[in-house]
């Protein structure tokens, strides 16, 4: 299985506490396949919504294929996940029970098919958000020190 990442959505790990993910197909023309394999994909401000029984791929901006036509694609236009059944009712249902948020975490293209994996998440608050980039910043710290000291040993 060739799995080549195409994007991934970094703000998401930092925006929310992820909890479950699974692997969706996405409906695309021809034009936005085209672009997604040259790399031409943001999921900064992208997110899912369950709507008519099914799941909507929204603000996902896929760029315009230079060599296509006057027809090509909007950029930023709702695309339609591919799931099975159960599996969007259950995500459908834990979005309006339980408040949590579908997020697109990356795009990616396996066996020549276009892929998005989406990501069950909670919001973080602002001390949570704090919390993991002290923590972040600490690892680095003692990365740096343990590089030091190695250097220092080798002399």
């Amino acid at each position: 299985m060739a799995i080549k990442t195409v994007a991934t959505n970094r703000k998401a790990y930092h925006n929310y506490h992820i909890q479950e993910s699974i692997e969706a197909g996405i409906a695309l023309t021809g034009t936005e396949i085209k672009s997604i394999r040259t790399g031409r994909v943001s999921l900064a401000d992208a997110y899912v919504k369950p709507e008519g029984g099914e799941l909507w791929l929204l603000n996902a901006h896929i760029a315009r294929y230079e060599a296509g036509s006057y027809l090509s694609h909007v950029p930023t236009r709702p695309r339609k996940l591919l799931l099975h059944r159960k599996q969007i009712d259950s995500l459908a249902s834990q979005v309006l029970e339980r408040g949590l948020t579908l997020v697109p975490l990356k795009l990616y293209i396996k066996d020549g098919i276009a892929k998005v994996e989406v990501a069950l998440a909670k919001g973080k608050k602002l001390y949570d958000k704090r919390e993991s980039i002290i923590r972040r910043e600490a690892e680095r710290e003692v990365g740096r020190a343990i590089k030091r000291r190695q250097k220092y040993q080798r002399r």
